[in-house]
């Protein structure tokens, strides 16, 4: 099996990231997990420091600022290929994505997918702990998106992914400045716009239960543009 790096970007996640460190390298994978830190208040950036020396396959990014998700992703993206990559996953800190699911997309990779989404909208995927509003926003802005871009991937915003050292060859995700679920959004449509296959394992998503959420309106605003700019291109 190649070898994975995850990207996982980070913001006051200090209550989160032990727990989803140990998990993570409980896991049969050969696994590099790369903390990209944007100078949380709560320490979380010096708490991934002293997991080092428990955790030798763990390396940590610090950030001077807080400058977004995409940003951390292109950073981090930029950071694990330069290291030799094979393989570079997107994976949220606050526990959303069960670790123990990882091995199922690694499995879709091997098997020939170029990408491979953590997916809770194919048979077998879910939300727990969700509003009926979050699911509606959601459900609407994603329908919305795959009919003006002709999307065939249905959950274009998950943030639990793999995508092979090739695929990233293939598409300029280092010029895309979306952040959000605009940055999930656009490298999908570049994804399916060279016609790489794209593989949805269906999964669990858990809302977080430690910290606060990340979503904001500028998101919002942000993913509805971007489908409306990447639909005039």
């Amino acid at each position: 099996m190649p070898g994975i790096w995850i990207v996982v970007p980070t913001y006051n996640e200090a209550s989160n990231l032990p727990r989803l460190l140990k998990r993570l390298f409980l896991l049969a994978l050969p696994l590099e997990v790369l903390v990209v830190d944007d100078a949380s208040p709560d320490g979380t950036g010096q708490l991934a420091d002293g997991l080092k020396n428990q955790y030798p396959h763990l390396h940590v990014l610090h950030r001077p600022m807080k400058q977004g998700l995409g940003s951390a992703y292109r950073a981090g993206f930029k950071y694990a290929l330069e290291q030799g990559a094979e393989v570079v996953g997107e994976m949220d800190a606050d526990l959303s994505h069960a670790p123990e699911d990882l091995p199922r997309l690694a499995v879709a990779i091997e098997q020939g997918a170029d990408v491979a989404i953590g997916s809770r909208r194919v048979p077998g995927g879910q939300i727990v702990g969700w509003s009926w509003w979050r699911h509606f926003m959601s459900s609407g802005a994603m329908l919305v998106a795959r009919l003006v871009l002709g999307l065939q991937t249905k959950d274009i915003t998950s943030g639990f992914r793999l995508y092979t050292g090739g695929a990233l060859d293939k598409i300029p995700w280092c010029e895309v400045k979306s952040n959000g679920y605009a940055w999930q959004e656009e490298l999908i449509y570049l994804c399916e716009q060279v016609q790489l296959r794209v593989v949805e394992v269906p999964v669990i998503f858990t809302d977080r239960t430690q910290g606060s959420s990340k979503l904001k309106l500028s998101d919002i605003i942000e993913f509805f543009v971007t489908v409306v700019r990447l639909r005039l291109l």
